[in-house]
């Protein structure tokens, strides 16, 4: 039997620390993949995501961008900010470009990376302009679902549901050790969130370990709980302006991870004008860990 081989690297994203942040696998060349075949490669890493990029003319790339697909390890998905971020990273260290725009499912995502005060590479993406749904007014059976209480849930904010390319449930929690404590079943969120117009639940509380971070942050994912989400940060970031909890175009940054020892840095902003969220951006660091290839 012949044997194909396709060579990718591992980043943690979010963070600058090696060892921390999200992980993700970045397949530099996927084509002669399968759909089935990137799924698989996608179950075989066991990552919140794997990306495969697609390399295209250069003529196309410059007017649509580079190619991009992003899997979990059930599903396609048209949008998720850490593939996105940590993928844009790997081709502004390979083409040395400080602009890396991804053709992704949802559209064109432009990632624009500058130098930071230590020398390292802070990218930036805009998201799609936020697509505010419904606010959750059953909180009863949202804190069933989450395996919190009523008291737990902060009634100074809305839950409401926040889209820039992927729909999450933004969850206010009142205090940080009721989010550090909580028990939440996956099964229960599910059968919550299928309900609704929402795809996941996003935790937050106001309380930080930090205390340079806006907000500390818990979701739970298809593998378990992730270390750091940036499609449900662009989504936070348009809530948080749109509810006063950030200003308009104040830079704030979101603490997830903590609890799994992967502590994630989530920088956000975005713009509230004529009572309209719009400019949402979120950026963050990315280390890049390890190189492999991998025969098919």
């Amino acid at each position: 039997m012949s044997s194909r081989k396709f060579a990718y690297a591992q980043l943690d994203v979010f963070t600058s620390t090696p060892l921390e942040g999200n992980m993700l696998a970045v397949f530099s060349d996927g084509r002669g993949l399968s759909d089935d075949e990137m799924q698989a490669i996608a179950r075989e890493t066991n990552l919140s995501e794997t990306t495969f990029i697609l390399p295209r003319d250069a003529e196309t790339e410059a007017r649509d961008g580079v190619k991009v697909r992003i899997f979990t390890v059930a599903e396609e998905l048209e949008f998720a900010g850490h593939p996105t971020l940590g993928t844009a990273y790997f081709l502004h260290q390979r083409d040395r470009e400080d602009l890396v725009t991804l053709d992704l499912r949802v559209g064109k995502i432009p990632v624009t990376f500058t130098k930071d005060a230590h020398g390292l590479s802070f990218g930036e993406m805009r998201q799609r302009d936020p697509e505010f749904g419904r606010i959750h007014t059953d909180r009863e059976a949202l804190a069933r679902a989450a395996g919190l209480s009523v008291s737990d849930l902060d009634t100074e904010l809305p839950v409401q549901t926040v889209s820039t390319g992927m729909p999450f449930a933004i969850v206010p929690v009142r205090t940080l050790k009721a989010l550090q404590n909580f028990k939440i079943s996956g099964q229960a969120a599910t059968e919550y969130v299928e309900k609704t117009d929402a795809k996941f639940l996003y935790f937050v509380s106001r309380e930080t370990v930090d205390p340079t971070s806006t907000l500390h942050a818990r979701m739970i994912f298809y593998n378990g709980e992730d270390p750091a989400t940036g499609s449900a940060g662009g989504c936070c970031a348009a809530w948080a302006v749109q509810h006063g909890v950030v200003k308009s175009d104040e830079r704030a940054v979101i603490e997830q991870g903590i609890e799994m020892k992967r502590a994630s840095r989530i920088h956000f902003r975005a713009t509230k004008s004529d009572g309209k969220v719009t400019n949402v951006r979120v950026g963050g660091h990315c280390v890049r860990v390890a190189d492999a290839t991998l025969h098919v």
